[in-house]
């Protein structure tokens, strides 16, 4: 089943806490995480029905419109996806290695959903914001076509929103590099 995912970012951290607060009792969402975000920012990002998430995030921005920096609401979310932002992923070290890494946390998101439905690749980590100066960053395994196929496709809507740091593609990674990561 499909998940929608809402990713809101904020300008102040107090103000962040209390929206937080408001999207949770506003909507039967699951919080997947809400931190402080560098520099000096806070992150809250969301999962549910698309009805659920959309009332939660148009809540937030009806509360605290002069705090928001920038939100996205994104439909028909993998699974994959979910599970990687919620830490319970499966992923073995082996194959190729793909990385996205963009500019925010819902570029990032969006990135590691399209390169899952583009090639036969699965997610081995996905990380936003915290402690990278709010960038985030798609790690993607698979076989070497399918990863290039993968990672060029998310790094391409990364580059379509203005948000592409960068992106790599590792044919065979060396042993010790997998141990690192």
């Amino acid at each position: 089943m499909y998940q929608a995912i809402g990713v809101i970012e904020l300008k102040s951290i107090a103000k962040g806490y209390e929206a937080t607060d408001a999207a949770l009792k506003s909507a039967g969402i699951r919080l997947v995480s809400a931190h402080p975000a560098c520099p000096g920012k806070y992150e809250i990002i969301l999962t549910g029905t698309i009805s659920n998430v959309t009332a939660a995030v148009e809540h937030v921005k009806e509360r605290y419109d002069e705090k928001m920096i920038d939100y996205s609401i994104m439909g028909r979310i993998d699974e994959q996806v979910i599970a990687a932002l919620l830490g319970t992923q499966l992923t073995e070290k082996k194959g190729s290695l793909g990385i996205i890494e963009t500019f925010s946390a819902a570029s990032a998101i969006k990135a590691a959903d399209i390169a899952v439905k583009t090639a036969k690749v699965e997610i081995f980590e996905l990380r936003v914001s915290r402690g990278m100066g709010g960038k985030g960053v798609v790690l993607v395994t698979g076989e070497i076509g399918d990863v290039s196929a993968a990672v060029e496709a998310g790094a391409a809507h990364a580059q379509s929103q203005g948000v592409f740091a960068s992106s790599s593609v590792i044919a065979a990674p060396h042993e010790l590099l997998w141990e690192q990561i």
